[in-house]
């Protein structure tokens, strides 16, 4: 039980997340209407994938100073992982954009931003994948991986804010803090974060417990 607490409360987080998501009354804001209902997933997203790349950045530095392939499988494994929210993030984005912007790309900053983010990142798996020799592959993906997420933090949060976007919270437009949300959406939205995060270390958690399991089987 002591090991199963928290993906239970990801499990209640993210029902809740859904249920009182679509169901629970939202306050009429201008354009946004009942879109603002996304505010739950597609944010949420971007934040999971943010934290599981800056756990993957951690391993990525520990494999460097120690040599551990098992290092090198946590930062993989967590990288993939983000990626997949990156692409959720990026999808749930394309689906509110076409409601409150008229198109679902519009050549926003934090658009191009985030993409490019998400190439560089698309490129450490072809990386990987192009190199067999398992040391010569962990050692050159972790200084690659490094090198993406110091990139990804000035695209994602520096440069957009630095010139006009479309996006809530940059170029001078306001974020959803200062918009008009009640107790019951904020409720719901720091849930939903936590959910969706929890969500990403446990899908994070299975596949790297199933690499080491395949790892240790090639060392015995």
């Amino acid at each position: 039980m002591r090991k199963w607490w928290w993906k239970i409360i990801c499990i209640l987080f993210l029902g809740y997340t859904v249920v009182a998501g679509f169901l629970m009354p939202v306050p009429r804001l201008n354009i946004l209407n009942e879109t603002i209902r996304n505010l739950y997933f597609h944010v949420p997203m971007w934040f999971t994938m943010t934290i599981l790349f800056t756990a993957s950045f951690i391993y990525s530095i520990k494999y460097l100073r120690s040599s551990k392939l098992e290092d090198d499988i946590y930062a993989v494994q967590i990288t993939n992982t983000g990626i997949f929210f990156s692409i959720l993030g990026m999808c749930t984005g394309l689906e509110w954009a076409p409601y409150t912007w008229g198109a679902a790309w519009s050549n926003d900053p934090k658009q191009l931003a985030t993409a490019l983010s998400m190439l560089i990142y698309f490129a450490y798996i072809v990386l990987r994948g192009g190199i067999k020799d398992e040391e010569k592959r962990a050692k050159i993906s972790a200084v690659y991986n490094i090198f993406a997420y110091a990139l990804m933090i000035p695209l994602l949060f520096i440069l957009p804010r630095m010139v006009a976007s479309l996006h809530p919270g940059n170029g001078g437009n306001p974020g959803f803090n200062t918009y008009d949300l009640d107790s019951d959406m904020k409720k719901v939205f720091y849930t939903a974060g936590l959910g969706w995060i929890l969500l990403g270390v446990w899908i994070a958690s299975l596949k790297i417990r199933v690499e080491l399991i395949k790892y240790k089987d090639e060392l015995y």
